[in-house]
């Protein structure tokens, strides 16, 4: 989630719908600056107890973060407390309750990407043997409660942890115990935005599909492959979904202005503090009545705060934002870029992908996405077959896309080698959860503790 640290002083007030649409037109890139940004989340356990540390106890939260400085990274602080880390890779910072996040920065291919990646990691894992603390790469804590779980001290989770509760009976399980990869891709146009944005949400399953890593839930199998997934189906019926008004003729900035205009805010942000406005209306906001600043008019900056507390399978910034799949390890991590690089950056493969999902009725691929948390490729497809089926002619798209863009190392090999994960996948049937359910219900002899030997 986005981190937030300062009001930024001189802002324009809020006084057009002009303002409204300008982040995503401003976000319009040529193609030759398109970019790639990654982010990936961990689970952070200690050593000797595989308990989640808290923030400030030794060797915890705040101890691993400001361990960073040590690689060139610089404290991030509000209201006193270390909430993240800046430096040239991007940000790490921390989810509700202690998962570990970079952010990226924003690179120009996926041999950098996955550059950045490795020295995260290297750097995590050389402060983790200080700190006696690991790190695992899944959808979601696999024998973790709730309550067994710390919260990280920044003010809009406060405000989200007492709304949750309000709008959908998951939305805790959320915050503080799932992890994601994520990746943000640009455009080049309103017209470039809307095809990409509906090629890559009606693929989203299927993302989800090959990443599911989530078959736990309190130290059992919970029935799903995805569990993380699953979640996100009662969390907050405002903020998520397939959003069916992407798919209408006409779609466009405009419209996904007025989806976010819908959906209800969760705070704003004054003089360093969060104040809570969970529930209230934006619209309200413009007009001048927002009962959490009665009379005021929102700065450019409370929108652009705004835009990302929706959570909708594809999300819309000045970038758009692939959100499907479950954390997992390193070569996962370089993969989900690989496979929206590869789909979304070469016109060829974008048109290619768009007619294989394009005659879907939206009853359809809602069906679908419903299916996958608890079958991944093995879910049904509209008209006959198994997603396993739509990943074998998407994969082969998406590595041809890739060859396109013809971005080599210095060794002189393309992009296409980050999808060998995915490829393997495919090849052998299995998702990463039903090779841990194996091993559960084999080697391990049902013993959920074994899951920490598989680590990044």
């Amino acid at each position: 989630m986005s981190t937030r640290t300062v009001s930024t002083g001189e802002e324009r007030r809020i006084e057009t719908r002009e303002q409204l649409i300008a982040p995503m037109q401003e976000g319009e890139k040529a193609p030759d600056n398109w970019r790639i940004g990654t982010e990936h989340e961990k689970l952070v356990y200690k050593t000797s107890s595989h308990r989640a540390p808290s923030y400030d106890e030794r060797g915890g939260i705040r101890d691993i973060l400001l361990e960073l400085q040590e690689f060139g990274w610089h404290p991030v602080e509000e209201n006193g407390q270390v909430i993240a880390m800046a430096g040239d890779d991007g940000t790490v910072s921390l989810e509700p309750a202690g998962q570990l996040e970079l952010s990226g920065a924003a690179v120009e291919n996926l041999h950098q990407t996955c550059a950045e990646t490795g020295r995260h990691l290297h750097q995590v894992k050389a402060i983790g043997e200080r700190c006696g603390v690991g790190f695992l790469g899944l959808g979601m804590w696999p024998d973790k409660t709730r309550e067994e779980l710390p919260i990280m001290p920044k003010g809009r989770y406060a405000i989200m942890l007492r709304h949750m509760p309000r709008v959908g009976s998951m939305g805790l399980d959320m915050m503080l115990r799932t992890c994601t990869i994520q990746v943000n891709l640009d455009y080049c146009s309103e017209a470039n935005m809307a095809k990409k944005f509906r090629t890559s949400l009606a693929l989203q399953p299927l993302a989800t599909a090959l990443f599911a890593n989530s078959p736990f839930t309190e130290g059992k199998p919970n029935g799903y492959l995805s569990y993380r997934s699953h979640i996100w189906s009662d969390t907050d019926p405002h903020r998520t979904g397939m959003l069916p008004f992407v798919f209408e003729d006409g779609f466009g900035y405009e419209r996904y202005v007025d989806y976010m205009l819908d959906v209800p805010m969760y705070f704003v942000f004054r003089d360093g503090k969060y104040i809570d406005a969970a529930g209230q209306s934006f619209r309200d906001f413009l007009a001048g009545k927002l009962p959490a600043l009665p009379g005021e008019l929102p700065l450019e900056s409370d929108w652009i705060d705004h835009l990302s507390t929706a959570f909708p399978e594809v999300r819309l910034k000045s970038f758009l934002e692939m959100r499907g799949a479950d954390g997992g390890p390193w070569n996962r991590i370089c993969a989900l870029p690989a496979l929206w690089v590869g789909l979304l950056y070469d016109d060829a493969a974008l048109d290619a992908a768009w007619d294989l999902v394009k005659h879907w009725s939206m009853d359809e691929r809602e069906a679908l996405r419903d299916a996958v948390p608890r079958l991944a490729l093995g879910a049904p497809l509209p008209g006959g077959g198994k997603l396993l089926d739509l990943a074998r002619e998407v994969l082969p798209i998406a590595r041809a896309g890739l060859s396109a863009r013809a971005r080599l190392s210095t060794s002189g090999d393309n992009e296409t080698g980050f999808l060998e994960p995915l490829e393997e996948i495919v090849d052998s049937g299995k998702v990463p959860a039903q090779r841990l359910l194996d091993k559960f219900h084999g080697e391990w002899g049902g013993d959920i503790s074994r899951v920490y030997e598989e680590s990044f």
